[in-house]
Order: C-alpha cells, then sequence, then structure tokens
C-alpha cells in the first residue's frame, strides 16, 4: 500500500495520520522549501518563512495531529522565542544609524585608515581579532553588533566586500563558541551529564586550530580582497552596497555632530561594555537606553528625532520582521515535535556497519545538517538520539558530543533557522543568498579540518 493510499485511508477514518515518520518528512520538505525559496531569490525571507509555515500547519490542522488552538499555541511560542532578537535588532540599528548621522564613524574610520593605509590584509585581520574579542560572552548577536557597525564602514571606504566582512565574523564566531559559557557547549554537556568545563577541556585542542584557521581566513581573504583591486584609492564598483542607503554630502555635514564626538564614542562605548558586563538586562532594553540618549543630546525637538527615526525605520523593520517570521516557523516546526521527529529519522538511517564511525560522520554532516536545526533540535533533539545509537556500538557518547558541537558550530551564523544569522545579514546590507553562497563551502572546509585535528589529536577516536 502507497503512503497516499494510506493517508487518504486514514482521512476517511477520521484518525491522526501523521505518524513520527511522516512528521519528518514534512519537516525536511518545509525546510527544503524554506531553503529553495531563499536560495531562488523567489520572495524575502519573512514571506518565505511564513508562507511555508502557514501550509505546514494547514497540514498539521487538516490531517488532525493537532487542533487550530494548538497551533496557535505553537505560533506563540515561537514568537516568543525571538521577539528579544526582533526588539534587539530594531534599537540596535536605529542607535548605530544615529552615530553614523552624528560621524561619529567617520572620525574612527578616517584615523583607522590613516594608521593601516591600503593595507586591506590589515583590515581583515583587525575584523578577525575584533570579532574574537567580542565573543567572548558567547552572543552571536552582540559580537554582530560590535563587529559589523565597526568595520563595514571601512570596508566600503576600500571598496571590500561585505560578504567577506560576514564570513571572517562568522569563522571567527563559530571557534570562539566553544567556550564552556557558550550556548552549543553547555547543551552539549547538559545532555552528556558533564560540567560545560569538562567538556570544554577536552575540546581545546581543536578549538586552538579552529583559532589559527580563522586567522588564516582573514589573511587569506584579505589577500584576496587585494588581488582584486580594493584599497584606498580603488575604483572597483561593488554591487553589494546596492541596498545600502547613503545621505548626501550636504545633509551629512547638516547631521555631523563634531563637538559631541567625545561623548557619543563614551556613549557607544557604555552601550557595548553594558551588553557584556550586564547580561541579566535584556540587550534591546540597554539599546533602548543608548537610543533614547542619543537621541536627546544629538538631536534636539520632536520634529528631528522623528525624522532621524525614520530615515533608519526601514532597515530596521524589514529584519525585524524577518526573525519574527523565522520565529513562527521554527515555533511550528519545535513545538510540533517535527525537528525531534527529523533528528530520530537522520538517526534510523544510520547502516550497522558504519555505527563505530559515528563521530566521524556526524562531524563531516555537520554543517550540511546546521542548516536544517536549529541550535536546540540540534542538540537537544538529535545529539540524545545519536548516543543511543553509539551506545550499541561502543562509541563514547564524549566522541560524539565534541564532533557535533565543534563541527556544527563552524555554520551556526550561516544557517537560515538561526535567528542571529539575519541580524549579521541586516547589519551588513547583505542578503541570504549572498551569505550562504559566500560562506558554506568554506565554513564546511573549516569545520572538516577541525574534526581532522580532533582525529590526529586523539580528541575523537573510533
Amino acid at each position: 500500500m502507497s503512503i497516499y493510499t494510506s493517508i487518504i485511508k486514514s482521512i476517511i477514518i477520521g484518525g491522526k495520520i501523521m505518524s513520527e515518520v511522516m512528521l519528518a518528512v514534512l519537516g525536511f520538505a518545509a525546510i527544503i522549501m524554506v531553503i529553495t525559496l531563499l536560495l531562488r531569490n523567489v520572495t524575502i525571507p519573512s514571506i518565505a518563512f511564513i508562507g511555508v509555515g502557514l501550509l505546514t500547519s494547514v497540514v498539521l490542522v487538516v490531517t488532525r495531529t493537532f487542533s487550530i488552538n494548538e497551533m496557535g499555541e505553537f505560533v506563540k511560542e515561537g514568537v516568543a522565542d525571538v521577539h528579544g532578537t526582533a526588539a534587539l535588532f530594531i534599537f540596535s540599528v536605529l542607535f548605530f544609524g544615529i552615530m553614523n548621522d552624528v560621524g561619529m564613524f567617520d572620525r574612527i574610520i578616517n584615523a583607522l585608515v590613516k594608521k593601516v593605509g591600503d593595507n586591506v590584509i590589515g583590515v581583515t585581520l583587525m575584523t578577525c581579532l575584533i570579532a574574537m574579542i567580542g565573543h567572548l560572552d558567547g552572543g552571536g548577536a552582540s559580537t554582530f553588533l560590535i563587529t559589523i557597525p565597526a568595520m563595514l564602514p571601512i570596508y566600503k571606504k576600500l571598496k571590500m566586500r561585505p560578504t567577506t566582512l560576514l564570513l571572517i565574523c562568522v569563522t571567527a564566531m563559530g571557534v570562539m563558541n566553544l567556550l564552556p559559557w557558550g550556548g552549543p557547549t553547555m547543551r552539549a554537556a547538559t545532555v552528556l551529564g558533564i560540567e560545560a568545563n569538562a567538556l570544554w577541556m577536552k575540546l581545546i585542542p581543536m578549538q586552538i586550530a579552529g583559532i589559527v584557521i580563522a586567522i588564516g581566513t582573514a589573511l587569506f581573504w584579505g589577500y584576496v580582497e587585494k588581488k582584486r583591486g580594493a584599497g584606498i584609492n580603488s575604483t572597483l564598483e561593488i554591487e553589494d552596497y546596492s541596498e545600502l542607503e547613503e545621505t548626501s554630502k550636504e545633509e551629512s555635514e547638516e547631521l555631523a555632530r563634531p563637538k559631541l564626538f567625545v561623548f557619543n564614542v563614551i556613549l557607544t562605548l557604555c552601550v557595548i561594555v553594558s551588553l557584556i558586563a550586564l547580561s541579566d538586562l535584556p540587550a534591546y532594553f540597554i539599546f533602548m537606553v543608548g537610543c533614547a540618549i542619543a537621541l536627546l543630546v544629538n538631536y534636539s525637538g520632536s520634529k528631528l528625532q522623528n525624522k532621524r527615526i525614520k530615515a533608519h525605520a526601514s532597515s530596521a523593520l524589514m529584519m525585524a520582521s524577518t526573525i519574527l517570521a523565522a520565529g513562527v516557523f521554527l515555533g511550528v516546526l519545535e513545538s510540533s515535535g517535527i525537528m525531534n521527529n527529523m533528528a530520530t529519522a537522520i538517526a534510523g538511517l544510520m547502516p550497522a556497519a558504519m555505527g563505530r564511525f559515528l563521530p566521524i560522520i556526524i562531524g563531516v554532516l555537520s554543517v550540511p545538517l546546521s542548516m536544517m536545526f536549529c541550535t536546540d533540535a540540534y542538540f537537544f533533539g538529535l545529539l540524545p538520539v545519536l548516543i543511543t545509537v553509539g551506545n550499541a556500538f561502543g562509541v563514547n557518547p564524549v566522541h560524539t558530543a565534541i564532533a557535533m558541537v565543534v563541527c556544527r558550530n563552524c555554520a551556526t551564523f550561516i544557517s537560515p533557522v538561526v535567528p542571529a544569522t539575519y541580524l549579521g545579514i541586516g547589519l551588513a546590507g547583505v542578503d541570504i543568498k549572498a551569505h550562504i553562497k559566500r560562506c558554506f563551502g568554506w565554513m564546511w572546509n573549516v569545520s572538516v579540518a577541525c574534526l581532522i585535528v580532533g582525529i590526529f589529536t586523539g580528541v575523537i577516536k573510533f
């Protein structure tokens, strides 16, 4: 009996037809559909997430797997998980937009450009170091907010591609995210039932290799940009910047506040330090306060303040809507159990003869899998299942966990199911297709390189 006959028969008898396997199939189909829509530029990300999320919800309701009320709760849970990120994006874009309006970045950029001249490689190396330092708190959103607004104007001035900025940034973040207070390491340690610090100590050789590779990435792509002709006097036309709004010279001079430069630098530093030091406060609240102070001090009067907010509202709302739509989609897939069933289905495809090579297999496949699974589903859904599978073949659960943590981390911030990805591309003015196209192959190679180091150093055994 075909699967379609079974579906029709189940509908006729009025029962629930969505078995665990079919839920997994539905999940794979939904994610493949979203990725296809994004990569083919069929529509903007928010519409892709809403449309596919709605279609998935209709299937679940029509098949009586879940009620409309339950689907409503799933949507609410999904939005609740990302609303903070959406608010963060809105107010961070406003804040850094205001700092750009007042001319703070221009002063800093001019000073840096004088120091490095047309040293494009120095700029890429600086990008890597800033991203590494910024990611010491383990927060992807805060690292993007620290690195991209500071470096993007320099990239524009030197005619360097923003996709290169993102590639260097996400490579550095991927290897620094292995710290014991980072989300992936803590999640894996929780599943294993050990201390996060104990797990981190085991994977340090792989992290060191990743840091070296991240620095090498910055040097290599700096060389590539230099060979393309990037530099202080470059005449290159960078199409990637075409969607970024530019203000006229006259307007820039009118908005600039050179006498308040020191104040604005101190305010920006206070905001950045607060993101790290005041972790108990929501990051979006810190930017709300920063925006309020920046507007009150730099632009007096409601008319001028309103004008500056409207000037940056377009990009802020576009990405915020994408993040909220992604929350709807992920809420449907996670809360309905679809992602966990996807994890079980993948584990079930493991050939018995390959059981003892499980850490290597999952390590090699981690980057493609990261495009389908959000962090929680990956570690709390897929990892426990794979540990159970590995136990049957005498595989050390720690080795499986390390392979998943290190290799998956490399691609965390290029995944279309990770909300922070949209924060990064929104700040850089890059669309998701260009970001994935530039980063996917490179990050997969970085992931495999870290895995090989883990095997040769004995961190991962089989």
